[in-house]
């Protein structure tokens, strides 16, 4: 057996320990985790501290974090949202999403700021899902219409974000006629999946002996969503499609097959997010801090930062301007609470980034600039939308 280090592994597992457990003890200081867990990988990785760099371990553990964070992003669609008006809406603001982002993509591109201006418009064009939904929950504002619009309209751009990438920037496809065959193969398979584990829950015997291995040491519930996630992401790479589509897609047929109506099994959605969570998904937050290149990104002084506000502005324009479809039903404030909801953008951005590095789409600095943007995203937006939000509730 190969001798591995752990160090590196420890000092990141330290990391994410020490992340939230600081937020809890100052709660006053209003910051998602997921922004500290990624600062926190800058200040320990090569760029900064030089404490660690990613190794053989931290890559496979970033790798799980990551299909992990994208499974957990699909089982929050919910197909039952996505009809009628709010899917015709959240639609038609993803198509005027993804037509602005073309647009701004090529200005940056004629600026100078980039080099693939669809890879980046399709960057722009998503919104973290996984953040969206507990800024709406803490507002009370879920399950309202302007809530499950919103939701709506981040679970379409998520979706469609992740297809296209997949289908335009797949790592081994060599054309789009290839890939568009490759992903038509996909969709079959995971349909013929779907179907077969469909009517393999019609079987008594088998839920009676779920029922019986859920809350055994087996975890029965929890090894078959880890091979469903495992297996789709497997069968994404082996047709040359990204990993995070297969990982994505595992999620979103999950969440069709376990409604539960009985509530036979209520904390296993809650066992899920503690494996992801708890786990695996910090190690991809701080591994993709540790990765993050400063140094080209500083390389010129201050004057290098000049896309980051670029970039923000950017998702603000792409996400933001199409919640001006809701001002009938929203009002003023809810619009303006819903566009910079749906301009929040973080997970997508760090994933695609490190893609695109690789692929040789973006420059590192490049991809440094839109994740940095992303975490001011991710810092600025929510809280001004909780703000709107609560002034509306008292002018109410």
């Amino acid at each position: 057996m190969p001798e591995i280090s752990l160090t590196g592994m420890l000092v990141v597992a330290a990391v994410a320990f020490v992340v939230p457990l600081g937020l809890g003890l100052l709660p006053a200081l209003r910051l998602p985790s997921v922004v500290l867990e990624i600062l926190a990988g800058i200040a320990i990785g090569p760029a900064v501290l030089g404490i660690a760099g990613v190794d053989l371990p931290l890559e496979v553990l970033a790798l799980i974090g990551l299909s992990f964070l994208l499974f957990l992003a699909g089982l929050e669609i919910d197909l039952g949202r996505l009809r009628g008006g709010r899917l015709r809406s959240a639609a038609t603001g993803f198509a005027l999403s993804l037509t602005l982002a073309l647009g701004v993509a090529f200005a940056l591109r004629a600026g100078g700021l980039i080099e693939a201006p669809l890879f980046v418009a399709i960057m722009l064009s998503a919104t973290a899902l996984g953040i969206v939904v507990p800024v709406l929950a803490d507002a009370g504002k879920v399950g309202t219409p302007l809530g499950q619009q919103v939701i709506a309209a981040a679970s379409i751009a998520d979706f469609a974000a992740v297809i296209l990438l997949s289908l335009f920037f797949s790592g081994e496809a060599e054309s789009l006629g290839i890939t568009l065959l490759l992903l038509g193969g996909f969709i079959l398979l995971v349909i013929s999946i779907w179907f077969a584990l469909t009517e393999a829950r019609r079987s008594n015997r088998l839920q009676s002996a779920l029922r019986r291995l859920q809350d055994s040491s087996a975890q029965i519930r929890i090894r078959g969503a880890f091979l469903l996630l495992v297996g789709f992401a497997a069968l994404a790479q082996f047709l040359g499609l990204e990993v995070i589509l297969g990982a994505f897609i595992a999620g979103a047929v999950l969440r069709l097959l376990d409604r539960d109506e009985a509530m036979t099994h209520p904390l296993f959605r809650a066992k899920l997010e503690a494996v992801g969570f708890g786990v695996f998904i910090p190690f991809f937050f701080v591994t993709s801090g540790m990765e993050l290149d400063l140094r080209s990104l500083f390389g010129d002084g201050l004057a290098a930062l000049a896309p980051v506000p670029v970039f923000l502005a950017a998702l603000l324009l792409v996400r933001g301007l199409p919640a001006a479809l809701y001002r009938t039903t929203a009002g003023a404030r809810g619009t303006l609470a819903a566009g910079l909801l749906q301009a929040t953008s973080l997970p997508f951005l760090v994933a695609a980034a490190d893609i695109g590095v690789e692929l040789g789409e973006l420059r590192p600095e490049t991809g440094a600039a839109l994740v940095l943007a992303g975490l001011l995203s991710v810092l600025l937006f929510p809280l001004a939308a909780l703000t709107l939000l609560r002034a509306g509730e008292r002018i109410g």
